[in-house]
Order: structure tokens, then C-alpha cells, then sequence
């Protein structure tokens, strides 16, 4: 008889695993998030399919460099004091890793998920109507000089590794290339054949379609529980009740934590707290996303208007936003783009779940019938389609010609 499939969470991942699962296979698919999909953490990011994002925020130097970061008012990052004390034994993990033969393991694994990026996007859209979200585009890293840009040289040569090269532009050629640029940036560092999305959240939604269209069944519960019975998985359990179910693909993001506890695995993954502000109806912005690198922000058209996303606050789940880092963030954005005039701000705060070794989970846990495909950190939307297709083709037993042993849900243990 087909098997019932549970997949918890509706964000770019849970929905691409959907959309894979019902073409590799008979299988009854359901999806269930506590929120309709798309209105989770894959709304709110700089919408960038970034394939060369194969560098991790855990360079080596970071532990010397952190407390000054968390010093300085102008670099954007954020800790709610209050909070430190849960985050510091994740931290030290964290940091730990910030050392050069991790930092290329862990570029390594990424490469895996992101250097396709654009092609599995395009591939999963394929003759659907969410294919129009997904464009071609460049992709610049914005500096303000030669020196600037060669002090990521260690970053700089991960990509490499990976096979990316940046066309470079400077003085004149900047403004030539993208004319609202700030004077103060003096250098341009250009990755062709990326891609973007117009509208991450409009994006999920219109693929929620395509799996429902595909006779996926999509429904807003909260996961509680998942029961194991002799070893597999038997049901979840929602706030509306218990469904029985053959197998339960967990892409809930920082929220797996608690689920993956009731497996009897303590992950360490934390919330890194991200904002983004949408200048609705923007003029005097980017013609395509650009990376300023002074502020650690990118800025992206899209379909509501220039939208900025970055920062990186740690503070837990339940705190609100901080002003501060929106206001950074906007100072940022009015600097890069002097000329930027709008009708209004939308302001937003999401959720990156930020494992300690800063790799995804994409597995099974044991033999129990439950994958996970969660903690992508900063490549969410860039590697949710690739990862979706991976977890499909083992749960519908196709595993794709891939060597995913970096992701093992087990390495925690």
C-alpha cells in the first residue's frame, strides 16, 4: 500500500521535499506547519539564490574578533544579554569550529547543497506557475576599496575552491555598472549566473500550489510530538489530534530542536535572529541584489520594493524586535543608496536555525522512520530545493548521486 508521509513544516524546504516526494512517488504526502506556508523564516530573507555562498560566518579569527563586533554600534551584530547564558555552551561549540581545516570542511559540505543552487531552483519550478518568481541575475559584493575587498581574501578563496571568480569593477565602473551606489563604494566584486526570487513568501505559497496540484495535502497544526513505536515512527501528534503516519521528514528550522529532544538527540542549534526592512515602492535602489559588506547586508528588488535583509542578533525565540538593529540596518541601507526614496517600511524579524557546526541536518535519525531536513543557516531558500530532493529520494528509496555524509543527523549523538 503507498506509505503516508508526514512532513513538518511549510517553509522552502518542507514544500520542495513535498513537491519532490509526490514525482518520485505513490506516497499519501501531507504537510503540516503551524503557520500557511511561506510565513515562517522563508519569508524573510534577501530572496538571493546564492550558490557561492559556500563560506560559513565561523572563519578563522572570529573568537578574537567577536567581542569587538559586539563593541562596535555600527557592525551588525546583536546579544541580548539576558539570553547568554543559554546561548554560551552553543557558542563555545560554535566558535570552536572557527578555525581553518573546519571552516574548509565545512565550505566543502555546503558547496554541496549551494554551488547548484540556480539549476535545482529552476528545475523544481519547471513547467509550473511559480516558475515566474525565479530570475537570472549578478550578484555583487559591494567594498568601499582595493584593500577592503582583499581583507576577505580568506572568503574570497573558499569561493574560488568552489569554482566561483568574481568579475571585478572599480571607480568609475561601479557607477557605470549600478549607478544609486553610494561614492564610498569604490569596488565591486560581481558573481554572474546566480538568481533571485521577486518574493520569497509569494514564492512558497505559489509552490504550496504546485504540491497541491500534485494531490499533496497541506494543513496549519502544531507538531507536538512524534511517536515511536518498536522503533519507527507511528503518528505525530498535533494540537488538533494524532495522525498516524509510515515515515516524518522534520523541516521545522530551529523548531526541530524540541522534536529531535523526543528522539533522544540534543542538537545544538540556535536561533541567529535576522531582520529585514522592505522600502515599499522604491526608487533610487540596486538594479539586482548586492551584498554591502561594511554593513553585512544585501539589498534586493523585488516585487514590493527594495527590500534589505541582515543582521545577526542572538537573543532566543520569544524576545521582539530589536530597534536598534532595525535602525542600523536602515542608517545602512540610506548610506549604500543616497538616493533611495520610498512610501514605507515594513519591518520583519525571523528566525535562522544556526547548528554549531553550521551544516544542515539531511538524514536519518537511525533506522526510525524520521528524516530531518533543517539548520541550513544562511542558505535556506538557496539550498531548500536541492535538500527537498535529496530527502525525497530517500524516503521514496531513489537516493540521488550525492555524498551527503556531512549532514548526518547522527553526528550529534
Amino acid at each position: 500500500m503507498p506509505k503516508h508521509v508526514i512532513i513538518a513544516g511549510a517553509g522552502i524546504v518542507g514544500v520542495s521535499t513535498g513537491i519532490w516526494l509526490r514525482r518520485f512517488s505513490d506516497a499519501t504526502v501531507t504537510i503540516i506547519d503551524r503557520l500557511p506556508p511561506g510565513e515562517g523564516t522563508s519569508h524573510g530573507n534577501a530572496g538571493v539564490i546564492a550558490a557561492c555562498s559556500v563560506a560559513p560566518v565561523t572563519a578563522p579569527g572570529l573568537a578574537r574578533k567577536a567581542p569587538g563586533m559586539l563593541m562596535n554600534p555600527d557592525f551588525p551584530l546583536f546579544l541580548r544579554w539576558g539570553y547568554f547564558p543559554r546561548l554560551l555552551p552553543w557558542l563555545l561549540k560554535y566558535l570552536a569550529t572557527a578555525n581553518d581545516t573546519d571552516t574548509r570542511r565545512i565550505s566543502r559540505g555546503l558547496t554541496t547543497i549551494v554551488s547548484d543552487s540556480v539549476e535545482q531552483h529552476k528545475s523544481l519550478v519547471a513547467d509550473t506557475d511559480a516558475a515566474h518568481w525565479v530570475k537570472d541575475t549578478d550578484y555583487s559584493f559591494a567594498y568601499a576599496n582595493r584593500a577592503a575587498f582583499e581583507a576577505d581574501s580568506y572568503t574570497w578563496g573558499l569561493r574560488r575552491a568552489a569554482g566561483f571568480a568574481p568579475v571585478i569593477r572599480e571607480g568609475d565602473d561601479v557607477r557605470a555598472y549600478e549607478p544609486q551606489l553610494a561614492q564610498t563604494v569604490g569596488l565591486l566584486a560581481t558573481m554572474t549566473d546566480h538568481g533571485y526570487i521577486r518574493d520569497p513568501g509569494g514564492y512558497v505559497k505559489a509552490l504550496a500550489a504546485v504540491f497541491d496540484g500534485l494531490g499533496g495535502t497541506v494543513q496549519q497544526a502544531d507538531i507536538k510530538d512524534v511517536e515511536i513505536t518498536g522503533g519507527k515512527v507511528a503518528a505525530v501528534v498535533t494540537d488538533h489530534g494524532r495522525q498516524p503516519c509510515d515515515q516524518v521528514i522534520l523541516a521545522t528550522g530551529v523548531w526541530s530542536k524540541p522534536l529531535m529532544q523526543k528522539l533522544g538527540l540534543n542538537i545544538p542549534i540556535e536561533t541567529e535572529r535576522g531582520y529585514h526592512i522592505v522600502f515599499e515602492g522604491a526608487t533610487g535602489g540596486p538594479s539586482h541584489p548586492v551584498m554591502v559588506a561594511s554593513g553585512k547586508f544585501v539589498a534586493t528588488p523585488m516585487a514590493a520594493g527594495l527590500r534589505c535583509a541582515g543582521v545577526v542578533e542572538f537573543g532566543g525565540l520569544d524576545a521582539g524586535p530589536s530597534k536598534a538593529a532595525l535602525n542600523l540596518l536602515r542608517k545602512q541601507a540610506k548610506a549604500a543608496f543616497p538616493n533611495l526614496s520610498y512610501t514605507r517600511e515594513i519591518e520583519w524579524l525571523g528566525h535562522r536555525p544556526a547548528p554549531s557546526d553550521s551544516l544542515p541536518l539531511i538524514g536519518e535519525v537511525r533506522d526510525t522512520g524520521v528524516f530531518t531536513a533543517f539548520g541550513h543557516h544562511h542558505i535556506g531558500l538557496t539550498g531548500g530545493p536541492k535538500t527537498g530532493r535529496i530527502v525525497a529520494g530517500l524516503v521514496a528509496d531513489q537516493p540521488i548521486n550525492t555524498d551527503i555524509g556531512a549532514f548526518d543527523p547522527m553526528r550529534f549523538a
